[in-house]
Parts: structure tokens; C-alpha cells; sequence
């Protein structure tokens, strides 16, 4: 199966803590790939160095055979990798519709954007009804859903989602879960980082477990959801 996204032997510090202590993963093409951990685990940290946001201190993250490693964050993005980061970051003073088209910031005509605007709407039907609206007026679901079209704006080969359920109503988690599996019905690649780890399991082909900085299980998702270890620690069984 082709990988679209390989990181290897992944080094991060922050000062003198060694956040990540040399993270490997395979994302393959086409796929939902989840990262289970607790607080403080690295989960956030491995996502931010994936999008340059992070810079980390040695190994490889290589997109479709070549090393994004510390790349700028706008370079990361035009290579076709978008981010839908934990807690939203909804840009404030702007609408819903602004707050998208910065999304497509990297296309290169006005007839993809409106393209993409209108598969974003047919996603996201209650951002349609509220494009002119304050983004920031929007319910805590409303954003999420703003974060994952302004991610999806920019017609990503990959879109690393963050957290996408935290602090949802049940019903919302439901429609989020949804969403993302619609999202790899399309074809876009998902890497997923989620504290609801039954439902990531359950929607995700391929699973990685990270505690304190290295990955200490991996495989297939269904097999990961009755491995004893993943069941006590993740799925409170």
C-alpha cells in the first residue's frame, strides 16, 4: 500500500524536555490513521511538526517520497497538507465565509474556490446559512465544523485534524465522525489525533498508540480496539 506521508525516527525538544524520542509512522494514501495517547503524550507536538509549525531536531517526514522536514509552514501547505488544529482557532473579526476563503489562500483561481466553497457548503450546510455571520458567534460545534471546511478549502491531499470532537455534544461527535468519514470517501487522506478513542477506532484503518514521546503499539485499527492494553487504558474496559 503507497504511503503518502512517512515520518521517521521523528526527534522534537522543547529546551531540555525531548518531546518526541524518535516517532515513525506510515499514513497510507486514502486512509484514516488515528493517534491515541493522554495528555502530554505528543500527539499535538508530532501534528505541528508535520505542518512546520513545530521545528523538530532530527529525523525524516517525508510527503510522497520527499523531506518537508522544517519546512515553512505556507511551503508545507502548498505541497497539499492542511491543518484543522485543536481548539478551532477561529479567526475573530471575521465571517465564516472570510474565515474559509483564507482556507483556499494556496488555489490558484477563483473558479476553484468557488468549487471548493460549494463542496465545503454541501458538507457543511449550516455554514452556508451562516457564510456572513461573525465566526466567532457560531456554536462550539459550528466552529468545529468551520475549523475542518476552512481545512478543507485549500483541496489538501492530507488533513491532519486535531482533537475534532473535543468538547461536542454527543449528537455533534456523531456528525463530526460522519464528516470525516465522508471527507476519506472523497479521497483525501486523514491523520487523526482523538481522545474519543473508540470512535476514532472505529472509523480509522490504521492506529498508533503514543505515550511520552514514542510509539509503543501500532496496527490495524480493528485489531487495536480488543488489545487488552488499548482496551484498559482507552476504552475504560
Amino acid at each position: 500500500m503507497e504511503n503518502i506521508l512517512e515520518i521517521k525516527d521523528l526527534v522534537v525538544d522543547y529546551g531540555i524536555i525531548r518531546a518526541l524520542k524518535g516517532v515513525s509512522l506510515n499514513i497510507p494514501k486514502g486512509k484514516i490513521v488515528v493517534i491515541l495517547g493522554a495528555n502530554g503524550a505528543g500527539k499535538t507536538t508530532t501534528m505541528h511538526a508535520i505542518s512546520g509549525v513545530t521545528r523538530s531536531a532530527s529525523g525524516h517526514i517525508l510527503f510522497e517520497g520527499k523531506d518537508i522536514r522544517n519546512k515553512q509552514p505556507y511551503a508545507i501547505a502548498k505541497h497539499g497538507i492542511s491543518q484543522s488544529p485543536e481548539g478551532r482557532l477561529i479567526l475573530a473579526g471575521l465571517t465564516v465565509e472570510e474565515n474559509l476563503r483564507i482556507g483556499g489562500y494556496t488555489l490558484k483561481s477563483r473558479a476553484q474556490m468557488n468549487r471548493n466553497f460549494d463542496q465545503v457548503y454541501s458538507l457543511f450546510p449550516v455554514l452556508k446559512e451562516r457564510r456572513n455571520q461573525q465566526a466567532t458567534t457560531l456554536s462550539g460545534g459550528e466552529q468545529q465544523m468551520l475549523a475542518m471546511g476552512r481545512a478543507l478549502m485549500s483541496d489538501p491531499k492530507i488533513i491532519l485534524m486535531d482533537e475534532p470532537s473535543m468538547g461536542l455534544s454527543p449528537l455533534l461527535v456523531e456528525e463530526v465522525f460522519r464528516i470525516i468519514r465522508d471527507i476519506k470517501a472523497g479521497g483525501t487522506t486523514v491523520l487523526l489525533v482523538e481522545q474519543n478513542a473508540k470512535k476514532a477506532l472505529e472509523i480509522a484503518d490504521r492506529a498508533y498508540v503514543l505515550e511520552t514521546g514514542r510509539i509503543t503499539l501500532r496496527g490495524n485499527a480493528k485489531e487495536l480496539m480488543n488489545d487488552d492494553s488499548v482496551k484498559k487504558a482507552y476504552l475504560g474496559e
